[in-house]
């Protein structure tokens, strides 16, 4: 038992601001030391005898979070025989496949392609290169690459004429025109001459724009086709949230904006499956609305366009892999639900924004980052917050006890290998501390309010107690929340929403009376459109309810018991077991599935099968209006249990239930247009 909830009990179911950094490869050493003082950045590099000092403002870096917050790692000479930090590296190439690929690419298509030794350039980003880099690479990644200097290209900049610049921007005239300003007259030039590389397919105006501008000052210009974000090793976001409102706004008036947006998020889509190297067969769920039909139409189309004109690349036709395409409303109970795994409840109970967990150590305020670099973090994140507080603990322990073994030897060569452990056990304690914090948080606002909550909350989603026996009266089930003082108004939506998907929808006057006795006239919206997703609300609906896959074998925790329906649908796609009227393929002749890694005596290999097979097949997942970090978790349970599989899923943005439910209370308000519309 943890903390006296029951929670734990197992059922069958029936930027730190100095980083000193050191590198030792071959007989080139660099040295870089970042000190933040006052608004500036100083970075010396000293590589090769070359000594390079340079200024950075700190707020011409804007959101770019590749700045240097870890140790410079190099060790490739393992002279001391210190293999740790070495197999730890290999682990996270491993560990961040998506990532790894991203940054890959982008490597050979940028940095290589313009790369000449011992020359440096300076670097500018707009918005979302800055995102798809930080997601990425590192500050330190960067200086390997020559590039001294990172700017935001939106900010004024001091001219640096002697310099070359590499411009990596997205096709916007927002972007091109910032651009322009900077090389307007040879005269008035900020740079020696520019090297621009685009995410995406350059609309014609833009290119000769910039071609009757300035083509004398550009060394190249190319498209490299990444349009995403790899925000973790198997999940990728394309950075649209304000999709949401255009996709599932009741207003007529948006429907030029909806077209843009949708043929922006199918180019965006292409990209993921190019730099996937997949040209896979696209299917759709055919309810509950037709925005998942209209996409996956135009990703096919795309996929086609592109492959007909990449000369590149060796993959012609279909391969063994599928895409996936999904409306949001295909599961809002997984939405709303309070989720115990770590991340999940992290994300949901607790003020954290752009992955910064604020917490108090010893008296004083400190930030972590939950990121992927952190292999604990890896570890953890999907399990259940009992299992998370059983074993952080013990991992404490193992290194007290380990270091306590070290200091018993008084060998000259074990206080030397004692020596360079320490800032590894350091390093260590330092993210256990952190994550305890994180998961202390976590439990104190869950004995506050939330475990009274879930047991109602699991009762409703599954239509079942803990015991499996059927529920008769789910308001029954529901009115003890709705009584209880201590619930905020967002837990009671949370939990009306609950009972209404578990009902298929209610009357008119059923709704009236809840909402009246909450006193959420003002928030009814947020339960009221979710008819804009085609979820039935009012009326009640009269086809029936999705059948579940059985999981009553599987051992689970009793506030727990929820799987969301992505779940079974990667387990059904990998199978090919989905129904293809429910799930129809765009392309007329797809690609033999074989997800499972059976291989048929029949199939006839194509020239690049034996490829698929040692790289192994791809599920991609599209949903469209966002992914909860839950349904994320699918994506590596599945993919750890089909090995000859992996699921990658992605969306628009990523979700949490509170910013989910104020946009769906936005849908049926006027918006301004959006800027991030591609340009015609």
């Amino acid at each position: 038992m943890i903390g006296g909830t029951e929670m734990t009990k197992k059922i069958p179911r029936k930027r730190k601001n100095t980083v000193e950094a050191e590198a030792e490869k071959g007989n080139t050493e660099v040295g870089v030391e970042v000190e933040m003082q006052g608004n500036e950045v100083e970075v010396e590099a000293k590589r090769n005898q070359v000594n390079i000092k340079m200024k950075v403002k700190k707020n011409q870096i804007n959101e770019v979070e590749v700045a240097v917050k870890e140790e410079l790692t190099v060790l490739k000479n393992q002279k001391n025989g210190n293999i740790a930090p070495a197999k730890k590296n290999l682990e996270s190439v491993v560990e961040a496949k998506l990532k790894s690929v991203v940054w890959q690419k982008i490597k050979a298509t940028v940095f290589d392609d313009c790369k000449k030794e011992g020359e440096w350039k300076i670097m500018l980003l707009d918005e979302f290169t800055t995102k798809l880099l930080a997601s990425c690479c590192k500050m330190s990644d960067l200086l390997e690459e020559g590039i001294t200097v990172v700017e935001n290209i939106y900010k004024n900049r001091e001219p640096v004429r002697q310099m070359k610049a590499l411009y990596f921007i997205t096709p916007t005239s927002k972007s091109v025109d910032c651009f322009l300003r900077d090389f307007g007259s040879k005269s008035e030039n900020k740079y020696k001459t520019a090297y621009i590389y685009f995410t995406d397919f350059c609309p014609d105006n833009l290119f000769n724009k910039i071609k009757a501008s300035c083509s004398k000052s550009i060394r190249r210009c190319k498209e490299i086709n990444i349009s995403f974000i790899p925000h973790e090793s198997q999940v990728y976001t394309l950075d649209v949230p304000d999709a949401f409102y255009y996709c599932y706004s009741p207003d007529p008036g948006n429907a030029k904006g909806k077209d843009a947006i949708m043929e922006a998020m199918a180019d965006q889509i292409v990209t993921v499956c190019a730099t996937l190297d997949e040209n896979p067969g696209v299917r759709y769920k055919s309810k509950p609305l037709d925005n998942a039909s209209k996409l996956a139409q135009l990703v096919e189309k795309k996929l086609e366009d592109y492959y007909k004109i990449d000369e590149k690349s060796l993959i012609k036709g279909k391969t063994h892999s599928q895409l996936l395409i999904i409306d949001r409303g295909f599961d809002p109970v997984s939405t709303v639900l309070h989720e115990l795994t770590f991340q999940a409840m992290a994300y949901d109970l607790l003020p954290i924004e752009n992955d910064t967990y604020k917490y108090k150590t010893d008296g004083k305020e400190k930030e972590a980052i939950l990121e992927e670099e952190d292999d604990l973090w890896v570890r953890i994140r999907h399990r259940h917050i009992a299992v998370v507080l059983e074993e952080i603990p013990k991992l404490m322990k193992e290194i007290s006890s380990t270091k306590k073994a070290t200091e018993g030897k008084t060998s000259l060569s074990a206080l030397t290998q004692l020596m360079k452990k320490m800032p590894h056990f350091r390093k260590q304690i330092t993210k256990q501390v952190v994550h305890l914090n994180l998961a202390e948080d976590c439990m104190n606002k869950f004995k506050l309010n939330i475990e009274k909550l879930c047991k109602t909350e699991q009762d409703l989603a599954l239509g079942t107690d803990a015991e499996g026996q059927k529920v008769k009266d789910s308001m029954r089930v529901l009115l003890p929340v709705l009584l209880n003082k201590n619930h905020d108004n967002c837990d009671k939506i949370r939990a009306i929403l609950l009972y209404i998907f578990s009902i298929n929808g209610t009357t008119e006057e059923n709704l009236d009376r809840l909402i009246q006795n909450v006193k959420i006239e003002n928030d009814s919206d947020m339960i009221r459109n979710w008819s804009y997703l085609g979820v039935p609300i009012v009326p009640q609906s009269q086809q029936g309810k999705p059948l579940r896959k059985d999981r009553s074998a599987e051992e689970t925790f009793q506030l727990s018991r929820w799987t969301p329906f992505i779940k079974d649908i990667m387990e059904d796609a990998i199978d090919n077991r989905l129904d293809s009227k429910e799930w129809p393929y765009c392309s007329q002749y797809p690609a033999v599935w074989n997800g499972s890694g059976a291989v048929s005596a029949r199939q006839k290999p194509r020239a690049n099968y034996l490829e698929d097979r040692r790289n192994g097949s791809k599920l991609i997942v599209f949903v469209i209006g966002g992914i909860t970090y839950s349904e994320m978790r699918c994506a590596y349970e599945v993919s750890q249990a089909h090995k000859s599989c992996e699921v990658i899923i992605g969306s628009t943005h990523i979700l949490t239930p509170k910013k989910l439910l104020d946009d769906i209370k936005m849908l049926n308000k006027p918006k301004d247009k959006i800027s991030f519309i591609k340009d015609e």
